[in-house]
């Protein structure tokens, strides 16, 4: 038996031995080259799966003309943390890159409108991915705000119309929020920090550490790594083909030919309303998920403007007659012995 064990053993070396140094299925001797091959260099689509890259921090990095203190070791250790993060969490930046292309224009106008550094357009990624999504403290939206927060930047926030929902509204709203932020610490730097921990927030750590920079201070991890997250997307943003997210134009999201209806009226039933212009219930909250119930309530001198596709996807709408006759049918089947 232990014969057979040792035959065993070694007919196992030589089959690994053969993997190792035969082609697969060709039968001829692979030849390994004679330079190192770097990955960096190759295309895309020709790298290996389970290739994972290292790459030189850059030389200079600004946040909204701010520069960024990479001479100090903490702080690049923090930025190579978070490209890394998000340069390997693919599905996620993925998702962000491609949803960047849709909204970023928007988005864009929107902060030069109220001169804001474009910068500030990396904290809308870092917030929600550009998703709808709300967190367990109930911060929603785009940019994340709390319903209180929201009404004091002027936004409706009630049971019908949610505009933290909207993300051109809630752009609008941020912008006003880092804007009173920056007169209040003179520093775009800090104004992005307080977008995370609150102004009284971080006016209390610059007073009880004695400093004026949020580089500088000691925060609770969140708040730690929430502007080195938005430092790393804007890197590989900005240096996607470097990084290996230089995607076709074709597989990104595209914004739509939509159409402005402008609501001056009560509407009872959003989705009798939806049918009369041609789409559907799911299709109104698609592009105008502000719209957080099944009716509006619209006072006198007041309007909404909701968005509608031009070229709506088919659908068969199921008639109310229908239904009823289906109904009838069930039950007198049910009454039926």
């Amino acid at each position: 038996m232990k014969g057979y064990l040792i035959v065993a053993q070694w007919v196992l070396i030589a089959v690994l031995f053969g993997v190792l140094f035969y082609n697969s299925g060709s039968g001829e001797i692979a030849e390994s080259p004679s330079q190192p091959v770097d990955y960096q260099q190759v295309p895309l689509a020709d790298k290996p799966f389970d290739i994972v890259n290292t790459y030189d921090l850059p030389d200079n990095l600004t946040f909204a003309g701010e520069v960024v203190p990479l001479e100090d070791p903490d702080v690049r250790e923090r930025l190579d943390r978070e490209i890394y993060t998000n340069l390997y969490y693919h599905s996620s930046t993925i998702s962000i890159l491609k949803s960047a292309n849709r909204w970023m224009p928007a988005i864009e106008k929107i902060l030069a409108e109220n001169n804001i550094p474009d910068d500030f357009k990396y904290l809308a990624l870092i917030e929600s991915g550009l998703k709808n999504v709300v967190s367990p403290a109930g911060a929603t939206g785009f940019w994340q705000l709390r319903d209180i927060t929201a009404k004091e930047l002027g936004l409706e926030v009630n049971v019908e119309v949610d505009q933290r929902y909207d993300p051109i509204k809630s752009t609008e709203a941020a912008a006003k929020y880092l804007n009173k932020s920056y007169a209040k610490f003179g520093s775009w730097t800090n104004a992005a920090a307080s977008y995370n921990i609150g102004m009284y927030g971080l006016d209390k750590r610059l007073k009880d550490q004695r400093v004026i920079s949020y580089y500088d201070l000691l925060l609770n991890e969140e708040t730690s790594r929430y502007l080195f997250r938005a430092l790393a997307l804007k890197e590989i943003y900005e240096n996607r083909a470097k990084y290996g997210y230089d995607f076709p134009s074709d597989h990104m999201y595209g914004n739509e030919d939509l159409r402005v209806v402008t609501i001056d009226h009560d509407v009872k039933n959003f989705v009798d309303y939806a049918i009369d212009l041609g789409i559907n219930y799911k299709i109104l909250k698609q592009y105008n998920p502000w719209l957080r119930g099944r009716s509006l309530t619209v006072s006198k001198g007041n309007s909404y403007q909701i968005l509608v596709p031009r070229n709506p996807p088919q659908f068969t709408i199921r008639s109310m007659e229908s239904e009823e006759s289906n109904y009838a049918e069930s039950k007198t089947q049910i009454a039926t012995p």
